[in-house]
């Protein structure tokens, strides 16, 4: 096996805060190479994340002094933790221990991977409770429709009449040809 490599990625939220203590930390426990940003961890799109995961190879570590530095959310985490296992990289977190390049490292990164999953599928299952509920009490989703009942039952009279070419019908509505023969053949 190959020496491993560790990456570091240190992060603070706002330009006024500083990177310096954790790069230090970072660089004494042996990281090899450096990504750092000064951007919120509730963005889940950070350029320099992504850059270090795209560069994070096999048998690889990488390094942040908190887990909060990583993510914000169990979610988050449990997509970066899925994405470091599809590498088989390790990840070691200084503060809170987390080093999967152990067997208890590894329980621990496998039980918040496990939460994450767990916090997606209760979020998906109460977004799919609430749409229901919504939907039972009449409301409606997506755009409201372009034309009133009564314009859509001229459309539909003028189109059966066929004194309008189609074309000139969508323009005279306002509305696409795909929207025209949906209407006019919707019950």
């Amino acid at each position: 096996m190959a020496a491993q490599h560790l990456i570091g990625y240190a992060r603070v939220s706002s330009q006024g805060q500083n990177l310096d203590t954790q790069i230090d930390r970072l660089t004494q426990h042996g990281c090899n190479k450096l990504f750092s940003e000064k951007l919120t961890g509730a963005k889940a799109d950070r350029e320099q994340l992504n850059i270090a995961l795209e560069y994070i190879r096999e048998d690889d570590a990488l390094v942040v002094t908190k887990l909060d530095r990583l993510a914000r959310s169990a979610v988050d985490l449990g997509k970066i933790a899925e994405q470091l296992q599809r590498k088989k990289v390790d990840l070691i977190v200084l503060d809170q221990q987390i080093d999967t390049t152990t067997p208890t490292g590894k329980l621990m990164f496998t039980m918040i991977g496990a939460f994450a999953e767990f916090e997606r599928d209760l979020i998906a299952e109460r977004c799919k409770e609430g749409i229901a509920r919504a939907k039972a009490k009449g409301v409606r989703f997506g755009r409201p429709a372009k034309l009133s009942d009564s314009k859509l039952q001229s459309l539909k009279l003028e189109f059966e009449a066929g004194e309008l070419s189609r074309r000139n019908l969508a323009d005279k509505y306002d509305i696409s040809m795909p929207s025209l023969y949906r209407l006019v053949n919707q019950n």
